[in-house]
């Protein structure tokens, strides 16, 4: 069963903790279903308020998929020819975490920071099979 998606989970990583939630959003259409659905990982150093946070967004496209219901599991993301993770681990958060920071993001920083999921989602996969990521 997974966990609530609102629920602040801890995670630390390189002596440094962070709070992460994953939340699943979308809007509705003209008919009123939902479209564009998309899943948001947040990563927020800590203590609280030292640093902005980091927002990893995994929007639904052409050749993608995140949780809208089943099949899918509700953390599940990923290329329908390729690479996924599923978000509710903890070992996949710290995948993404690893990729997000060798690519330049400091956690530091005081401002909010918006990522693209699917840039760090290949090089993240690898990493978790590796066991890097756990």
């Amino acid at each position: 069963m997974p966990r609530r998606s609102g629920q602040p989970r801890r995670l630390v990583a390189d002596g440094r903790v962070y709070m992460w939630t994953m939340r699943h959003s979308h809007r509705g259409g003209e008919d009123g279903r939902p479209v564009e659905c998309r899943q948001i990982l947040t990563l927020s150093p800590q203590p609280a308020g030292t640093s902005g946070p980091l927002r990893i967004d995994f929007a639904e496209g052409p050749g993608r998929y995140v949780p809208g219901g089943a099949p899918l599991g509700s953390g599940n993301v990923g290329f329908t020819r390729g690479a996924d993770l599923n978000l509710h681990e903890p070992g996949a958060v710290r995948a993404l975490l690893d990729v997000a920071l060798a690519r330049g993001w400091q956690p530091g920083e005081q401002r909010a920071v918006d990522v693209d999921g699917w840039s760090l989602l290949a090089a993240a996969a690898v990493a978790r099979a590796e066991g890097s990521g756990s």
